[in-house]
């Protein structure tokens, strides 16, 4: 899985939002995005914000990623 900034980012462009739109939704600087776009964990709190913001359910893709991780744990086995 893409790291999480570079996923919001993505959303982000999809939705054709501006990066100083979701900062004002977000009440922060576009800056601190511009920096979100490159880590690889965001806080869950902040997570959930961009989430709504974006109405895109992110930790949808982790849930994904663990079942993933679990039939391929049970396959092994």
């Amino acid at each position: 899985m893409k790291p999480i900034g570079q996923l919001v980012k993505a959303r982000l462009t999809e939705r054709g939002m501006t990066v100083s739109h979701l900062a004002r939704l977000l009440s922060c600087e576009r800056s601190n995005l511009y920096r979100l776009f490159e880590k690889d964990s965001i806080d869950t709190r902040l997570l959930l914000r961009i989430s709504r913001a974006l109405d895109y359910d992110f930790f949808q893709l982790y849930s994904i990623e663990l079942e993933k991780e679990s039939n391929v744990s049970n396959m092994i086995q």
